[in-house]
């Protein structure tokens, strides 16, 4: 359940708890300035003689103030508001929720007057608001009785800000995001056992309600196509594959050419199939159908949002299993585009999917730019770890404006390379290329090399999520699980390099 956020002027009487930021400034203002005058200057004291210095996440309990209904009030250390990056406000906010005592369901957070963010005092409003609510998210779905004891209570959050009016807009395209955020919290914490190819399929229909053009291809299609890269993934499962289109166009023109077009790997449980992954952690390869939860969670949060933008998106959904009829090291598969590949392993599948599923967007769509978005390697880890995601390009400008909007939204990425120095990597002997590198080294660059191959040199880039895509640990706008790396950094991306430049 969501976290109800409302702006308002003043807290109404079923709010006990009272946030305030400070900074290291220790200068009081609006709410918090007018408590201290009410109560003589014991606030100004407190601080004094606890020698609260406002560091970040430093805090101090404020309890028996003459304050009409509020119990307790948080002063919350921001540290130097200087210090505070893009998405620091974000990040305050969701660190809030995490300190919220148990069996509070009523709090506000107060910046009236406060003036030393680095944002408006709306957009700071709304950021924290966001970030409050981005970690409140836990996936509780088939929980019978007890829940984590990182859930909080809260029920309601109310923002005092000195004109609420002014947020409405603001909070319209917050709360788009937020439910396209956890749209795709909520695919990829799914158990495979019900989220499958064809159930995936009929989640993402569910956005034809918000204006969103929707295209499911059953397999009967996909083998008219000829997509055998895609299909030889998917034979050796029960479960059918999909591939699935979107669209939104706010203009609503049929014959205009796509700004941006949005692919994602749907692997809705990867075994490794015939080259089979140790049992250790493999309950975790349901997650890698991530790449296709960012897109439809990006595409729902553009339509909600009415981005004024022509966005197609595509997404290959498959379950690869080991069975007698999966597909073998060695066999030899011809692609939607024609070309034909060596499968080695066949656990490195995803790249597989993109392959038909990139050369079909292109086909269909002829987008001006495209960015495809898959866990496609345990390399990427190995390089970066889980703080970022690997970035390939085949496009300075777009790159650059990848990272850009990974630096201001805190989902950051890192470039690696993908020149023509590797395109021998993944030759074969016997067919066009094969689906891996050659040896241990470079293997993220080996995969998103492959991919390139179906591209047709139209400006193009492929995030590598796979090390951020789940959490082990709370973080401070997500809890243990799913995160839905990708979304904020996409939709940002496609509001200041698409939206503003058209």
């Amino acid at each position: 359940m969501s976290v109800k956020v409302l702006f308002k002027n003043n807290y109404s009487k079923n709010v006990k708890l009272l946030v305030v930021l400070l900074d290291d400034s220790l200068k009081l203002y609006g709410d918090i300035l007018a408590i201290d005058k009410k109560n003589k200057g014991l606030v100004s004291r407190i601080i004094k003689n606890k020698s609260f210095s406002a560091k970040n996440k430093e805090k101090l309990s404020l309890i028996g103030l003459n304050i009409p209904n509020i119990e307790e009030v948080i002063l919350y250390g921001i540290g130097s508001f200087s210090s505070i990056k893009d998405d620091g406000i974000e990040r305050i906010g969701g660190n809030i929720y995490s300190i919220i005592p148990p069996k509070v369901k009523n709090i506000a957070i107060s910046i009236k007057s406060y003036k030393s963010l680095n944002v408006s005092s709306e957009d700071a409003a709304v950021q924290l608001a966001q970030g409050f609510s981005l970690r409140s998210y836990n996936f509780n779905k088939y929980r019978s009785k007890s829940k984590p004891k990182i859930v909080s209570d809260v029920k309601a959050l109310e923002v005092l800000v000195d004109d609420p009016k002014a947020v409405k807009n603001k909070n319209i395209f917050s709360n788009a995001l937020k439910e396209g955020v956890f749209l795709t919290r909520d695919l990829v914490s799914e158990p495979p056992n019900v989220l499958n190819p064809i159930t995936l399929s009929k989640e993402i229909v569910k956005l034809e309600k918000e204006g969103v053009e929707v295209q499911v291809l059953g397999l009967a299609q996909m083998k008219k196509f000829k997509m055998g890269a895609l299909l030889g993934v998917a034979q050796g499962s029960a479960n059918e594959p999909r591939l699935v289109t979107m669209r939104w166009r706010n203009n609503k023109r049929k014959k205009s050419q796509p700004n941006i077009c949005f692919v994602g790997k749907g692997v809705t449980f990867d075994t490794g199939g015939i080259s089979i992954k140790p049992s250790n952690g493999m309950e975790e390869m349901k997650y890698d159908m991530a790449g296709a939860g960012v897109v439809i969670g990006l595409m729902k949060t553009l339509a909600k949002r009415k981005a004024k933008v022509d966005a197609c998106a595509v997404v290959g959904l498959v379950e690869n299993m080991p069975s007698g009829k999966a597909q073998r090291p060695g066999d030899v598969v011809r692609s939607y585009s024609g070309h034909t590949i060596e499968v080695i392993n066949t656990d490195a599948e995803g790249r597989l999917v993109l392959a038909d599923a990139v050369a079909y967007a292109i086909k269909k769509f002829n987008p001006r730019k495209l960015i495809d978005l898959a866990t496609l390697t345990g390399a990427v880890i190995v390089c970066l770890g889980n703080k970022r995601a690997g970035l390939f390009s085949n496009n300075e400008e777009l790159a650059d404006n990848i990272f850009s909007s990974g630096e201001q939204t805190g989902e950051r990425v890192w470039r690696l390379p993908v020149g023509p120095e590797y395109d021998d990597d993944i030759k074969s002997d016997i067919a066009d290329m094969k689906n891996v590198g050659s040896g241990r080294g470079a293997g993220s660059t080996a995969g998103a090399k492959f991919i390139q191959q179906f591209v047709n040199d139209i400006p193009w880039a492929h995030l590598d999520i796979a090390g951020v895509t789940w959490s082990k640990s709370n973080s401070d706008l997500f809890s243990i699980g799913a995160t839905a790396f990708g979304v904020r950094l996409l939709n940002a991306y496609v509001k200041e390099f698409i939206e503003n430049k058209t």
